[in-house]
């Protein structure tokens, strides 16, 4: 399969209405919890960073997305919005198994999930229309993103290779038997 790089959404088209992830049977709704990822994968809770990163996972393990695009910790007593600026993970490393068509790549998140790149993991790089800058995301888990980290994109860079896709040259990576798309490549032709 074949993956080719997207534009950035327009955050002004977002919905508010906040669909909700899961049932709320049975669950107390609380609103807005207070707590902001930040675009460096930094959690805050009113304001302050939260210092612990088990405290982190923790919160990580209990978050969904819900069918707008929005962000909520969901327990089994409770659920509340949480106000993500990018992606509520980063990429921070990158693993590599094999080389060209048969590599295998697998990234750590900074709350230490790991995800092999594949089809129900992809790679999407999406281009600011306004700045034409890359910003590379794999999907984790439940529509969840993770940003590539600078370091980890470039690594992923490094391992690419030209791929022709219905007529049009592309830079990419293949992973899990895969090719994913970087970008266009354009030959002056």
């Amino acid at each position: 399969m074949n993956h080719t790089p997207s534009e950035l959404p327009d955050p002004a088209s977002s919905s508010e209405t906040g669909l909700l992830p899961v049932p709320a049977e049975g669950r107390t709704l609380c609103g807005d919890l207070d707590i902001r990822i930040d675009r460096n994968g930094v959690w805050h809770y009113r304001g302050s960073p939260i210092p612990r990163k088990e405290m982190v996972c923790l919160f990580a393990s209990a978050l969904c997305r819900a069918a707008d695009g929005g962000y909520w910790l969901v327990t089994p007593a409770e659920m509340g919005r949480v106000e993500v600026e990018d992606a509520p993970f980063l990429a921070v490393e990158l693993f590599t198994a094999g080389a060209g068509r048969e590599q295998v790549l697998s990234f750590r998140t900074n709350v230490d999930e790991i995800v092999t790149l594949d089809n129900d993991h992809p790679l999407d790089v999406a281009t600011d229309p306004a700045t034409a800058e890359p910003s590379p995301y794999v999907l984790i888990r439940d529509g969840m993103p993770a940003r590539l980290t600078r370091s980890v994109y470039y690594e992923v860079v490094a391992r690419g290779l030209e791929e022709k896709i219905d007529g049009e040259q592309f830079y990419g990576v293949w992973s899990a038997g895969s090719f994913f798309a970087i970008g266009r490549l354009d030959h002056g032709e």
